[in-house]
């Protein structure tokens, strides 16, 4: 039988299967290709690693962000904490130097005490004491040292309501119609308000003042005594005061639209960047006269008013720019002669040297306070603002390094009389200061020949 290959089912299969096999994966392989093209979402068990292909970065990516936000508040964390322990290193310095210069004061004070025979007599009088039985109030007052009883007593609230409705100026709260807030500070906040039709500031004292400060009503009854014995031009004029703390602890004043540090710097905190045009020479100079004179007039009473807390924050202006010396609630009296022993009593950075030491100090403390800001009017900087050092750190360097502020660049010589006041004023030894007295003339005399010059 004659057979042929080609009639053989078998063989013409396996002679054709690689053929078809070729032709049927190239067919495929267009198939695949065209549903690729056709069909760009993945289908079947596959469908949706396309889509972890292209969010899988993108999740990626938000976490980075999130990781970098917050290692960017950790950052923040790590130098606000760096900076706290940097204050306290050296408030820690600046205090044990404190405690070393009043163990020296206190020696000082002994060995004083010593040679005027004053130890022998508080000893002699602690061995009377022991060997009597009488009670130390019969204890007879030649056998002891008198202590001076201090010039001025501070009056207690009681005697300053009364003094208040005989001169007319106690105020009920219910007169004072309270407006919008205008500022605030630590202890209170000032209103505008109107009282008996007239426009007014109200310093309203919070009541937490008064819980937490044992001395408040002191504090309060000083600062509205103190004002309602002024009567000058460029002192604050007190209208009235409600005298019932701690809810209407209240000092009414002439309402006066700026202070000198807006003026000067514009509102905000401090800054590099000048936030307002710089006044004029001629402005800033009188600006400084009548601080002057207002401050000659307060050192010049009887007894002598001292300030202790001058800054341009307290020192306001009316529409005529002109100025009015505020918030005497660390003022104190002193006779002459006298010295005070309070430490730390204003603000570092117009604090004087021997404020800061905690050593007795009198008037000139006021003088050297003058000097920074004379000089922060004429550079029209705020002190010390060239560095980076905290209040602490200024005040240290204030006493040990004889730090001071950046005077102003005078290369024509226009301000040598000027500066030269400034540095006597900031002298690190107080009775180098001059009086406000020589400062006003000065200064006038400076005004008057500026004012003539063409």
């Amino acid at each position: 039988m004659n057979t042929s290959f080609g009639d053989s089912p078998q063989i013409m299969q396996s002679l054709a299967s690689p053929r078809l096999s070729r032709q049927s994966s190239k067919a495929s392989s267009k198939h695949k290709q065209l549903s690729e093209a056709s069909s760009p979402v993945p289908s079947g068990c596959c469908r949706g690693f396309g889509n972890v292909k292209t969010t899988g970065p993108t999740m990626s990516a938000m976490q980075y962000q999130l990781q970098l936000q917050d290692s960017k508040r950790l950052e923040g964390k790590v130098a606000d904490l760096e900076k706290e322990v940097q204050r306290q290193k050296e408030l820690r310095v600046m205090y044990r130097k404190r405690m070393e210069r009043t163990q020296d004061y206190l020696r000082y004070c002994l060995q004083i005490a010593q040679e005027n025979g004053i130890l022998d007599l508080i000893t002699q009088s602690k061995g009377d004491l022991q060997q009597s039985p009488l009670s130390v109030h019969t204890v007879n007052s030649a056998a002891s040292p008198q202590i001076p009883s201090p010039i001025h007593r501070h009056p207690d609230l009681a005697a300053i309501i009364e003094q208040a409705k005989i001169q007319g100026w106690h105020i009920d709260p219910t007169e004072v119609q309270l407006e919008e807030k205008i500022g605030q500070g630590s202890t209170a906040e000032i209103y505008r308000a109107t009282w008996r039709g007239y426009d007014v500031a109200v310093k309203c004292l919070s009541a937490d003042f008064f819980r937490t400060n044992a001395n408040g009503v002191v504090f309060f009854a000083q600062e509205v005594e103190t004002l309602s014995r002024q009567r000058h031009r460029f002192v604050l004029q007190l209208m009235g005061a409600c005298l019932e703390p701690p809810h209407h602890a209240w000092v009414v004043t002439e309402h006066v639209s700026t202070n000198l540090k807006d003026w000067l710097h514009g509102a905000g905190k401090r800054s590099r960047v000048r936030q307002v045009p710089l006044p004029s020479l001629k402005d800033r100079v009188m600006r400084a006269l009548e601080i002057g004179q207002a401050m000659q007039y307060l050192h010049e009473q009887k007894p002598k008013i001292i300030h202790r807390d001058l800054k341009p924050s307290n020192i306001f202006l009316d529409d005529a720019l002109h100025v009015r010396i505020a918030d005497f609630g660390h003022a104190r009296f002193l006779a002459d002669h006298e010295m005070a022993l309070t430490g730390e009593t204003g603000t570092y950075v117009y604090m004087a040297p021997e404020v800061i030491r905690c050593e007795p100090y009198n008037e000139k403390c006021d003088i050297y306070s003058f000097g920074v800001i004379l000089n922060e009017l004429l550079t029209g900087n705020y002190p010390y603002i060239e560095t980076d050092y905290s209040p602490t750190k200024i005040a240290a360097e204030v006493v040990e390094g004889n730090l001071r502020p950046t005077v102003p660049e005078d290369t024509g010589g226009e301000l040598e009389e000027l500066v030269q006041v400034i540095r006597l004023c900031w002298d690190g030894n107080p009775t180098m200061r001059p009086s406000f007295a020589s400062i006003t003339n000065t200064l006038k005399a400076y005004i008057k020949r500026a004012s003539s010059s063409p």
